[in-house]
């Protein structure tokens, strides 16, 4: 990057403008226009046909399905959705595109007019436009690599030829790497939530292009844009727009033009590369997909749909924070699935205590499934079972590190708490009677300690506490053992 680092201040007269162009295929098992299977991971060119394929006379049948992800994805985006849409042929040569042409949406896309807001990691919130969200059918792949002739020919492989895809398109509004970062980890979130997708990005079902710019700052005007491609992880993204700003900020302060162009993102050599000049709508010759009929979206199908809708990470964060009184930390971290946020609801429901079930869940639950290498959904600790061991510790029935114990042996064994702790005699001691024998011990065999307590050293009262527990094999209840070796001492 030392060819166009640029000193702070230089950086600082200038303004990136971004925008996002992200692909998103829809989690359907067959193509869009096709019944070939969606699979990742086929040998190359088996899930194929003649409509994927592009051969004379076969013709494309859209995928109910698709349309629904499509509607889905655009209501959670806050989108307005069209209600008569249309495919249009978007035509250019590309050997892994056997058709000539892509089957996409251009002036009358499925959803447009929408916004994502996004939350920076100092606390600003900001609101990111998103133009439009259109279906479109998804390209092969051209191998360029792997092959013994590698050197002189590519390979194509047509599988994802025809895979439904959603672009979703955001207004120029990030104005830094930061923002475009925030703003994909949101969307990426929104479309999981949905089940519009899975978003495995190694699989390519979550790709990212980014157009940038800069222009000197409070100028209104646009400054001329780079479209980088080959953005396929979140970090990459971030490092190729850090990168391609300072690229243009060094070329425009050494007196020369940035051009309109694709550029490729290459993570070795941490810089992009020019590909080609940039396409205008126009190159595309966009004209209506002559077999393909207007989408009509009934107003029943859409209320259907929206009354699908599962309750979304903003709303449910909101939730968490109000309704729960959890800090914003919390909440953010567990709405960062859909499967952590419905356990945590549900231990939450049968525990009745939602901070000390935010703990366990984000803590001791964490730590295990981390350990084993599992997700929440593969919990062998259901939420009810967890719930019911928050309820235990909120009762006072058992200590928390008596907690900790019986919540590993729920893992290890599936048992529910109950069974645990009362096949094992774990309950507290909370009657005074039973406790005031083993208080009585620990006074005796202690004096030095208190007699440090009696002349003002009360700290160490915790020491007094930590012997009671051992005595009673931690059973004891703590707080009744501080009231009663605090009175005893006088």
């Amino acid at each position: 990057m030392s060819s166009t680092a640029v000193s702070p201040d230089v950086m600082a007269k200038y303004e990136p403008v971004i925008g996002l162009e992200v692909h998103v295929q829809l989690a359907t098992r067959t193509k869009i226009f096709c019944a070939c299977p969606t699979s990742f991971g086929a040998p190359p060119n088996t899930n194929v046909c003649p409509v994927c394929l592009g051969l004379p006379g076969a013709l494309p049948v859209l995928n109910r399905q698709v349309v629904e992800l499509a509607i889905q994805s655009g209501l959670a985006l806050n989108c307005q959705i069209r209600q008569e849409s249309i495919f249009a042929r978007k035509n250019y040569f590309y050997p892994d595109l056997p058709k000539g042409y892509q089957i996409s949406q251009y002036d009358r896309p499925v959803a447009e007019h929408g916004w994502v807001d996004i939350r920076l990691p100092d606390g600003r919130e900001k609101r990111i436009g998103v133009t439009r969200a259109h279906l479109e059918d998804d390209a092969g792949k051209s191998m360029h690599e792997g092959f013994r002739d590698s050197e002189h020919y590519t390979y194509v492989d047509l599988n994802r030829t025809g895979t439904p895809l959603v672009e979703i398109v955001s207004e120029p509004d990030m104005r830094s790497s930061e923002e475009a970062y925030a703003y994909l980890t949101e969307l990426k979130l929104l479309m999981q939530f949905c089940g519009v997708s899975t978003c495995d990005m190694e699989k390519g079902h979550l790709r990212c292009d980014a157009n940038v710019s800069v222009r000197l700052r409070g100028a209104e005007k646009f400054g001329t844009k780079a479209e980088v491609k080959n953005l396929n992880s979140f970090r990459f993204l971030k490092m190729a727009l850090d990168y391609e700003i300072q690229r243009q900020i060094a070329l425009l302060e050494s007196g020369g033009k940035v051009v309109q162009e694709t550029r490729l993102y290459n993570p070795d050599l941490d810089e992009t590369i020019s590909m080609r000049s940039k396409e205008h709508a126009h190159d595309y010759r966009y004209f209506p997909e002559p077999d393909l009929l207007p989408l009509r979206i009934s107003d029943g199908w859409l209320a259907e749909i929206r009354s699908a809708m599962p309750e979304l990470p903003p709303v449910k964060r909101k939730r968490f924070i109000t309704e729960y009184g959890l800090r914003e930390y919390d909440a953010d971290v567990l709405t960062a699935t859909r499967d952590l946020s419905a356990y945590f609801d549900e231990v939450v429901k049968v525990s009745g205590d939602a901070r000390q079930s935010a703990n366990w869940v984000m803590g001791d639950l964490a730590g295990l499934l981390k350990a084993n290498n599992k997700e929440v959904a593969e919990s062998p600790v259901s939420a009810a079972n967890l719930g019911e061991l928050v309820k235990f510790i909120a009762k006072g029935d058992i200590s928390n590190k008596i907690a900790k114990d019986v919540l590993e042996k729920m893992y290890e064994t599936g048992e529910t708490a109950t069974a645990i702790i009362d096949r094992e005699g774990l309950r507290q001691i909370s009657d005074t009677s039973a406790l005031d024998k083993i208080v009585d011990e620990v006074i005796a065999a202690n004096p030095k300690q208190v007699e440090q307590y009696r002349s003002g050293k009360t700290q160490v009262i915790g020491f007094l506490v930590g012997q009671v527990m051992k005595a009673s094999k931690g059973q004891a209840n703590p707080p009744m053992v501080n009231e009663m070796l605090r009175a005893k001492l006088g």
